[in-house]
């Protein structure tokens, strides 16, 4: 999936790896968010995953002209979730829709663990 976004001086062509990425570290970026990790579909196995792999939290999906995003995250102990998610929500929505101008519709997270 790519990007494309059409001015009066040219188009701008962004990668699916780029919004990943920029989704990621938007999440990381957040209080609360211990890491970002992956659901394996076969055997629903959860994998912690470090800065180098945090596109592998992150799932993305076209819907018409904008951008349903899912994010799988581990929280932090003793924290209240509704709260860190509410901010994660709009960190990413912020950060996606300013840095590559596309349209977030939704951001959906999957809470896959709590660490101390």
């Amino acid at each position: 999936m790519e990007c494309k976004i059409k001015n009066d001086i040219g188009t701008i062509y962004i990668t699916e790896d780029v919004m990943l990425k920029v989704a990621g570290y938007a999440a990381l970026e957040c209080y609360g968010i211990v890491a970002m990790c992956s659901k394996r579909a076969t055997d629903g196995l959860v994998e912690w995953l470090g800065r180098e792999n945090l596109t592998r939290g992150v799932q993305l999906r076209n819907v018409g002209d904008a951008l349903d995003v899912d994010l799988f995250v581990v929280v932090e102990y003793g924290i209240t979730i509704a709260e860190v998610c509410k901010t994660l929500v709009d960190t990413v929505r912020y950060k996606l829709e300013s840095m590559t101008g596309i349209k977030v519709r939704k951001v959906n997270i999957n809470v896959e663990g709590v660490r101390v």
